[in-house]
C-alpha cells in the first residue's frame, strides 16, 4: 500500500498533516488501556502498551491513524485485575474515566474526523468505554463511532489449544496470564521478567466484594497462571488479533486502504 501518510502515529503528525489526514476523511483509532499491576514479569503500562501496539499493526494495514493513549483505564477489580491494593496501579473512577474518553472523542471530532474505532484492551473499561463513545456521538450525530472493548474474544480453536492446553480460566482470570505474556514476549520481550512464584489460583465467582481486600502472601498479581507463554504463541495470537481488527476497519468503514 502506498501510505499517504508519514507516520501511522497522530502524535507525530504536523497540523497541517493532521489537516490533510481530516481532509482524506481518514479513520481514527483510539486506544484505552490502563496502568495496572501485571504479575511479576510483566510492566504496569501492559494493557496500554498493548492496545497502542495492536492498534498501530491495525492502523498500519488499514491506512488509519492511532491517536495518543490517555493510559489510564478504569478501577482495577480483583477478580479480573488483582484490584487496587497492588502498588503501581493507578485507576481512575468510572465517572472520571468517560468523562475522560468522551471529552477526548469530542476533540477529535471537533478538528473534522468523521470516522473513529474506540480499541480497548483493559477488561475493567467495558461498558464505560462504550458510554464515553455515546456521549459524544450525541454531540456529533454525523459521525460514525466503533467500539471494540473485547478485541482478544476472537482466537481459533487452534490458537486456544495452543495457548490453554490444560484448559481455558476464562478471560478475567487470563490477566497477565498466558496469552498477555506472550503477547509481550512477541513484541516487547526485552521488558518480561521471570514468572511470578507459584501463587494460590483465584476461584472465579460472579461476584466481588467490597472494601478491597489488601494483597496477601502468596498472591503474584497472576490470577491463574503464565507458565507456558511463549514469543510463538505471542505471535499466533498477535496476527489473528491484528486480522480482526483490521477486519472491523473494513467492514464498517469500508475501503480504509
Amino acid at each position: 500500500m502506498n501510505d499517504p501518510v508519514r507516520s501511522h502515529l497522530l502524535e507525530e503528525l504536523s497540523w497541517p498533516e493532521v489537516k490533510a489526514a481530516i481532509d482524506a476523511d481518514t479513520v481514527v483509532i483510539l486506544p484505552l488501556g490502563a496502568i495496572e499491576q501485571h504479575g511479576h514479569q510483566l510492566p504496569i503500562d501492559t494493557d496500554d502498551y498493548l492496545a497502542t501496539r495492536l492498534a498501530l499493526a491495525g492502523a498500519e494495514q488499514a491506512g488509519a491513524l492511532v491517536a495518543p493513549s490517555p493510559s489510564y483505564g478504569c478501577r482495577s477489580r480483583p477478580g479480573s485485575g488483582g484490584g487496587e491494593q497492588f502498588p503501581g496501579t493507578l485507576s481512575l473512577s468510572g465517572a472520571t474515566f468517560i468523562a475522560m474518553v468522551a471529552e477526548v472523542i469530542g476533540g477529535i471530532l471537533r478538528h473534522g474526523f468523521r470516522r473513529l474505532l474506540v480499541y480497548s484492551w483493559h477488561m475493567e473499561n467495558r461498558g464505560f468505554a462504550y458510554e464515553a463513545a455515546f456521549q459524544a456521538s450525541e454531540r456529533y450525530p454525523t459521525a460514525r463511532i466503533v467500539v471494540m472493548e473485547e478485541p482478544f474474544d476472537s482466537l481459533t480453536d487452534g490458537s486456544m489449544q495452543s495457548l490453554f492446553p490444560n484448559g481455558f480460566p476464562g478471560w478475567p482470570l487470563e490477566h497477565a496470564g498466558v496469552l498477555e505474556t506472550s503477547l509481550m514476549l512477541y513484541l516487547r520481550g526485552s521488558v518480561v521478567g521471570r514468572g511470578a512464584p507459584p501463587g494460590d489460583r483465584i476461584e472465579a465467582r460472579p461476584y466481588e466484594v467490597l472494601p478491597q481486600p489488601p494483597v496477601s502472601e502468596g498472591q503474584t498479581g497472576v490470577l491463574w497462571e503464565s507458565a507456558g507463554a511463549e514469543a510463538e504463541k505471542g505471535r499466533l495470537a498477535y496476527e489473528e488479533i491484528v486480522a480482526k481488527l483490521t477486519a472491523v476497519l473494513v467492514r464498517e468503514f469500508g475501503g480504509v486502504s
